[in-house]
């Protein structure tokens, strides 16, 4: 073996513009291969980020309270409960309470109508990474009577930080109910998301809808592991209904568009409703799928590239060395030692080159990622973010050395074996 692995070594060296050539094509498809699922994951990164800060946990424990068979209300009441069930059962997760509403937001010029989530600044650390404040002080939601606005809101409604607005929703019995509250902050927009929403002290919601301490919107839970969240609502879904709560069936959609089917059945008091971010965002889910198809569909590409250009490499590489397979096999080189002999060179070649292309991808993605490449208006808006952001995961990096080398080295094998099946005979006479 050390003798094929030297006379490999010595072949590559010996043609070393086709070595270099080939070697930098899959050095290049490799750091292709590495930018594009660094992409893919900073996309899939700061989407859900983003999002699940906005609007959603992970797993998220709501549900509906109706007072009356033909109401009903985003409320979760006696929640402290759930929320220690939770926390004993998952202590490493992040868990939070926020209030859910959906109102009029009135200026004195204009008003909007938005989503409005009742949060505590102290406890949702998160808000204070995602959010970026253009102006007033995040801190400023701690006291009561404000609010924070987003930058499309603040100049539709004409307004900046100190101005007073009012705040307009209808109350479980189906009674208007307003607040007048100051601007505190105006944040920078996070893509679509952010245009539909704005964020209050938890005391503001419990005054517009007349909700006591002890009842909230949902409880959110984060995790540490995303990936693990249908395996975790399931487990909660059956731990909630052993505490003696009545359970929904999941429906895999978000809980505002549940309203018209609840509000038609009769029954009355509290169910609990057990989502996830992917029932949620089911938007962002088909976003997702589409780049990481879009991320499938390339990678497939560059590897029918580089596999081709290996087979005709190899090919050439036979066709030159016909005189010396002849030599070999006249010595007493048997067809396995010629076969294994090619293997090991394209081996010995896509390992190196996917070693080198992996370096440079990787250094290529901390380069755009210092550089902070301003993205267009309009993908801004579905990325969520206003510059461009790759995230390298070494596992995805290992695959992708080890996928392009294991296949350059599979479809070398059919050369390689035509080369070993050559009479000695004939390719000396062919060399000849």
């Amino acid at each position: 073996m050390r003798r094929l692995v030297l006379i490999a070594f010595r072949n590559l060296m010996q043609h070393k513009r086709r070595t270099s050539l080939l070697g930098g094509a899959i050095a290049v498809v490799v750091a292709l291969l590495v930018i594009m699922t660094g992409l893919t994951n900073g996309i899939q990164t700061t989407m859900l980020r983003a999002a699940t800060t906005l609007s959603t946990g992970h797993v998220n424990i709501g549900g509906f309270y109706k007072i009356t068979t033909g109401d009903a209300a985003p409320v979760v009441v006696e929640y402290e409960n759930l929320e220690a069930l939770v926390r004993e059962r998952y202590p490493d997760a992040i868990v939070v309470d926020r209030i859910r509403g959906w109102g009029k937001v009135v200026s004195d010029s204009n008003s909007m109508q938005l989503g409005m989530g009742g949060v505590d600044v102290d406890t949702e650390t998160a808000l204070t990474d995602v959010l970026q404040v253009t102006s007033g002080d995040l801190m400023n939601l701690r006291g009561n009577d404000t609010v924070l606005l987003f930058e499309s809101q603040a100049d539709k409604l004409e307004v900046q930080v100190g101005d007073e607005i009012t705040l307009s929703a209808p109350t479980v019995r189906g009674a208007n109910n307003s607040l007048d509250v100051t601007v505190a902050a105006i944040a920078k927009n996070i893509g679509f998301m952010s245009g539909f929403s704005v964020f209050v002290p938890k005391a503001v919601l419990r005054d517009i809808y007349l909700m006591d301490d002890k009842a909230t919107g949902a409880i959110q839970i984060y995790l540490s592991d995303h990936e693990k969240a249908d395996e975790v609502a399931e487990t909660l879904r059956g731990a909630v209904q052993d505490a003696g709560y009545e359970i929904m069936e999941p429906e895999g959609k978000p809980f505002w568009t549940k309203f018209q089917v609840v509000t038609r059945e009769g029954w009355t008091g509290q169910r609990i409703d057990v989502t996830t971010w992917k029932d949620e965002l089911g938007f962002l889910t088909m976003s997702l799928d589409a780049f990481r198809g879009l991320t499938i569909a390339l990678t497939l590409v560059l590897m029918l590239i580089v596999i081709v250009g290996v087979m005709n490499s190899m090919w050439m590489s036979i066709r030159e060395r016909t005189r010396e397979i002849g030599t070999l096999r006249a010595i007493g080189m048997q067809r396995g030692g010629i076969g294994s002999m090619f293997v090991i060179e394209a081996a010995t070649l896509s390992v190196l080159g996917s070693v080198v292309g992996a370096l440079l991808g990787i250094a290529l993605t901390l380069l755009l990622n210092g550089l902070h490449i301003s993205i267009p208006r309009g993908a801004q808006l579905f990325l969520m973010r206003d510059t461009l952001f790759l995230e390298t995961d070494p596992t995805t990096v290992f695959v992708a050395v080890a996928v392009i080398s294991c296949l350059v080295t599979l479809f070398s094998l059919f050369p390689a074996v035509k080369a070993a099946r050559m009479r000695p005979v004939t390719a000396m006479h062919h060399a000849g």
